[in-house]
């Protein structure tokens, strides 16, 4: 009886001096919102206060004065690579999202200080830049605070915060171009390096996104001196084609013919259909024919192709020859639908 007597006083003492934190709902929950731009990964973490029938703006979040942009610990926003907020430039990094809400603009700061409790210990110093944006009005409320991307390209998005009955958006910029770029030439100093398809790959996004054409023909020069392919070869005669050099594009695009396999014409032939160029398709296609008589998948593109331009005795006759070659029970159905579409008054 003693013994209990004792360890009950210790249990006591050691309660009076100790506080247990039970796990209970938070008031504002915390919360974090992704978005990957191009290759540029975005990352928002905050906590959601409600609006629990409380007047928002300018009375809990006051006019005039700097705020958390969201309850608990100050909102931070990451960036994995250099971007542009609202037109000026910001190093990739972490930052402490402020704002400074008025009744009519508001001023967004990103401060290198990302460890602060609320807006109490802000200070304007510390921001790595401020961009001035116009909020708006939105028609539903949010009761709880929320942030989220909107118009996502491979080059910008928006990042919204959204509360009560307003929505404050901060555009974002990214050079993926240049961003990519700059890692596909490290890419290429390990295994991708070692492949005619990563020389190959680099020389084509060079091609297509403005990337320098020099450089782009010295990639796929190292692709062709790996391996010479149809596509690496035909790649080569587009970026010469982009120099202004048709000859030489013709010309190579010759030599690569005998490389092509029935999927390379096909997807060719797509490309040049999809670049508005329907004939110049059609005349590869039905040369792909010829070198490759029992292959189906050319004869549907064929009839593809013929139906776009809406030719469709001629999209019949294609669809119908690759109804006979088909052996897939799915791909027999879809064309056997195709073509009944086309017959049909």
């Amino acid at each position: 009886m003693k013994a209990f007597l004792i360890m009950a006083a210790l249990f006591a003492s050691a309660t009076a001096h100790a506080q247990v934190a039970l796990k209970v709902p938070d008031a504002s929950p915390a919360a974090s919102v992704h978005q990957t731009v191009g290759i540029t990964e975005i990352t928002v973490t905050y906590h959601r206060p409600a609006v629990n029938g409380r007047e928002i703006w300018g009375k809990l979040v006051p006019y005039g004065e700097p705020w958390r942009s969201g309850a608990n610990e100050n909102t931070t926003i990451s960036f994995s690579t250099d971007v542009k907020v609202g037109g000026k430039p910001l190093h990739a990094g972490t930052y402490g999202l402020h704002t400074l809400p008025t009744a009519k603009d508001w001023t967004v700061m990103f401060s290198t200080t990302t460890l602060a409790w609320g807006s109490f210990t802000y200070d304007p110093k510390e921001d790595a830049v401020r961009v001035t944006v116009t909020p708006r009005a939105t028609p539903t409320g949010e009761e709880r605070l929320s942030y989220r991307f909107d118009d996502v390209t491979d080059t910008k998005a928006t990042l919204v915060l959204a509360w009560e009955k307003l929505a404050v958006p901060v555009s974002i910029e990214v050079e993926t171009p240049k961003l990519v770029m700059a890692s596909i030439r490290q890419q290429l100093r390990g295994p991708a390096g070692f492949s005619w398809q990563g020389f190959a790959q680099a020389a084509n996004y060079w091609l297509k996104n403005g990337g320098a054409l020099d450089e782009a023909l010295k990639l796929v020069d190292r692709s062709i001196a790996n391996t010479p392919t149809y596509r690496n070869l035909n790649l080569r005669a587009a970026i010469l084609d982009k120099q202004g050099n048709a000859k030489g594009a013709a010309e190579l695009r010759s030599k690569a013919q005998p490389l092509a396999t029935a999927n390379d014409l096909n997807q060719e032939a797509y490309r040049l259909n999809g670049d508005h160029k329907p004939d110049e398709a059609i005349r590869l296609l039905q040369t792909a024919t010829e070198r490759f008589p029992e292959a189906w998948g050319i004869q549907d593109s064929l009839g593809d192709v013929f139906a776009g331009k809406g030719d469709k005795p001629a999209a019949i006759a294609a669809y119908t020859k690759a109804l006979s070659l088909v052996k897939d029970p799915a791909e027999k159905k879809r064309i056997e639908q195709t073509i009944a579409k086309l017959k049909a008054p």
